[in-house]
C-alpha cells in the first residue's frame, strides 16, 4: 500500500526576488525553445506559464502571492518581445504581427494561471481577515 506525501522543501520557501527570476528565466527558456523549434508560440510556452504560475504559488513564502500571480504575463510578454526581435531582426511590421500573435498564442494559459493565482490571493486575504461575528 503506497502513502501519497506532499512534497516537503527545507526551509520557509522562495522570496519575492526568487520567485521573480525563477518564472522570469523559465518562461524564457520555454518561450526560445519553442520560437526557435517551431516558429512560434503554443503548448510547450503555455504549459511553462501554467507551471510557473502554480510552482510559485507553492514554493513561495507566506504574502509572496501576489508577485508569483502578476510576474508571469510580464515575464512572458518581455521575453517573447525579446526572442521575436532576435530572431526576426527590427521589422516592425513583422515584429509586431508575431508578438501579437504570441500573446494570443499563450492567452488561454495565462487566463487559466491568472485566474488560478488570483483566487488563492483573494481566498488567503479573506482567510485573513478578521470575520464580522469575531468583532461583535
Amino acid at each position: 500500500m503506497s502513502t501519497a506525501t506532499k512534497l516537503k522543501i527545507q526551509g520557509p520557501g522562495l522570496k519575492k526576488q526568487g520567485i521573480v527570476i525563477l518564472q522570469s528565466f523559465f518562461i524564457a527558456f520555454f518561450t526560445f525553445i519553442e520560437l526557435w523549434l517551431r516558429s512560434g508560440v503554443g503548448i510547450l510556452t503555455g504549459v511553462m506559464i501554467v507551471i510557473a504560475f502554480y510552482g510559485a504559488i507553492r514554493f513561495g513564502r507566506q504574502g509572496t502571492t501576489y508577485v508569483s500571480v502578476v510576474t508571469p504575463p510580464l515575464a512572458f510578454a518581455a521575453s517573447a518581445l525579446l526572442w521575436i526581435l532576435i530572431f526576426d531582426s527590427f521589422k516592425p511590421s513583422r515584429v509586431g504581427i508575431d508578438f501579437i500573435a504570441a500573446l494570443a498564442s499563450a492567452a488561454p494559459f495565462l487566463i487559466i494561471g491568472a485566474a488560478y493565482g488570483w483566487f488563492v490571493y483573494f481566498m488567503a486575504k479573506a482567510k485573513a481577515k478578521p470575520s464580522k461575528a469575531r468583532r461583535s
